[in-house]
C-alpha cells in the first residue's frame, strides 16, 4: 500500500518557534516509516513554505535553518502545499500556527490534520475569551481581569487602584495570546504592575490581569477517539522559579514533573481528569489538547490554560502520561494521525 505523506510542519512566525523545532523535530524521528512518507516542512517568519532534510531540522535554532534555506531547501508555495502532502502535522505553536489560521489555510486546500479546527484553536490562544467560556460552562477559571491597551494609556492611576483594590499584590499579568509564559510578569507592587503591563503589550493589544493562586499546578493531556475522551495520566509541575517560566520549562534541570502526581490525592486527580475533558469540550477541541490548571489548597479544581496542541518534545508532558498509559513515541503519534484522519472524513464542511 503507498504510505500516507505526512507533513511536519515547524518552525513557524512566532514567539515560539524555537520550542516548534524541537516539538517537530522529535515528530519527525519517531514517525513510523513503515506506515508513513514524512516530509519536514519549515515555515520562516515572513509564513514561506520549505521543504527541508534532516541534515536542516538537525540545527540548534530556527535562525541556522534560516540562513541555509536558499541554497539547501526547497520552496513550495500554498497552493502546492497538497501535491506534496496527504496530512499535516501540525508541530508550529504559538501565534499564525496554532491559533486557526494555519488550520484555515489547510481546510481550504482540503488537507486533514491534527488538532482542532479554526475557531476552536483559536480558542485555545485567547485566554481571556476561553475564561469566560468555561466560566459559563460551570469550569472553575482564576479571577481575571483585560486591560486593554487604550484603557491603559488613557488613565493609567486609575486602572492601577482598580487592579489593586481588586487582586490585591501579589498577582500576574500576561498577553493573552502567548504561550509558554512569554510576556508574564509576576506582580508585586504598583511598580511592577506597570512594568508587567508594558512587558505584555509588547506581545498584544491588551493584558490579562489574573490572581496568584496557591497551590499545585497540573496539566493533563486530552485524546479523542471514536468519540470518546480520555484523559491520560496527570502530571504535577514543580518548578524552580516562583512561578512556571519558559525557562523552567524547556531548560533541563529547572522543573520536576511527577506522573502521576506526587502531592495531589487520587480523588482529586479524579476530579482534575473530569475537570480537563469538560474544558476540552466545551471549547471544541478536537484530536488531542492539553489542559493546565491549579488544584488549590482549599480543594478547588481550576483550569488555566487549555492548549488546543501540546509541545511534543522528548521530554514533554504529552510523551511522559503517553509513556504512563504504555505508549511509545511512534505510537502514539500514529495514533493522533489515524484518530485525525478519522475526525476529517466524518467533518461536514470546515471542522
Amino acid at each position: 500500500m503507498q504510505k500516507l505523506r505526512v507533513g511536519v510542519i515547524l518552525g513557524g512566525m512566532s514567539s515560539e518557534r524555537e520550542v516548534s523545532l524541537n516539538s517537530g523535530r522529535n515528530v519527525f524521528d519517531n514517525l513510523d516509516r513503515e506506515a508513513y512518507d514524512p516530509k519536514a516542512i519549515f515555515m520562516d517568519a515572513r509564513g514561506g513554505l520549505w521543504i527541508i532534510s534532516w541534515q536542516l531540522i538537525s540545527q540548534n535554532t530556527t535562525t541556522d535553518i534560516t540562513e541555509r534555506l536558499k541554497e539547501e531547501a526547497r520552496r513550495i508555495p500554498y497552493e502546492a502545499l497538497k501535491e506534496e502532502i496527504d496530512f499535516a502535522f501540525i508541530s508550529l505553536h504559538g501565534k499564525y500556527g496554532e491559533d486557526g489560521c494555519l488550520q484555515g489555510l489547510l481546510e481550504l486546500l482540503r488537507i486533514p490534520y491534527t488538532g482542532p479546527g479554526v475557531l476552536a484553536s483559536a480558542l485555545g490562544m485567547d485566554k481571556h475569551i476561553q475564561q469566560r467560556i468555561l466560566q459559563a460552562a460551570g469550569i472553575g477559571v482564576p479571577e481575571s481581569v483585560l486591560v486593554r491597551e487604550e484603557e491603559w494609556r488613557k488613565d493609567q492611576a486609575g486602572t492601577t487602584r482598580a487592579l489593586r483594590d481588586r487582586f490585591g499584590f501579589p498577582m500576574f499579568t500576561k498577553p493573552p495570546r502567548e504561550g509558554s509564559s512569554i510576556g508574564v510578569t509576576l506582580v508585586r507592587d504598583e511598580n511592577s504592575l506597570a512594568a508587567g503591563i508594558e512587558e505584555g503589550l509588547k506581545w498584544d493589544r491588551a493584558v490579562l490581569v489574573e490572581e496568584l493562586l496557591d497551590g499545585t499546578e497540573f496539566s493533563s493531556i486530552i485524546l479523542e477517539e471514536d468519540g470518546a475522551f480520555q484523559a491520560l495520566e496527570v502530571t504535577e509541575i514543580t518548578p524552580q522559579s516562583e512561578y512556571f517560566t519558559y525557562d523552567d520549562k524547556y531548560m533541563p534541570g529547572r522543573c520536576r514533573k511527577f506522573t502521576p502526581p506526587r502531592n495531589i490525592p487520587p480523588e482529586a486527580v479524579a476530579v482534575i481528569k473530569g475537570e480537563a475533558v469538560r474544558a476540552f469540550t466545551a471549547l471544541g477541541f478536537r484530536s488531542y489538547g492539553r489542559i493546565d490548571g491549579f488544584y488549590l489548597k482549599d480543594g478547588r479544581v481550576l483550569i488555566t490554560d487549555p492548549n488546543s496542541a501540546s509541545g511534543m518534545a522528548p521530554s514533554s508532558f504529552f510523551f511522559e502520561q503517553a509513556a504512563c498509559a504504555g505508549m511509545l513515541p511512534s505510537m502514539i503519534i500514529g495514533r493522533l494521525i489515524e484518530n485525525a484522519l478519522a475526525i476529517h472524513a466524518q467533518k461536514h464542511g470546515p471542522l
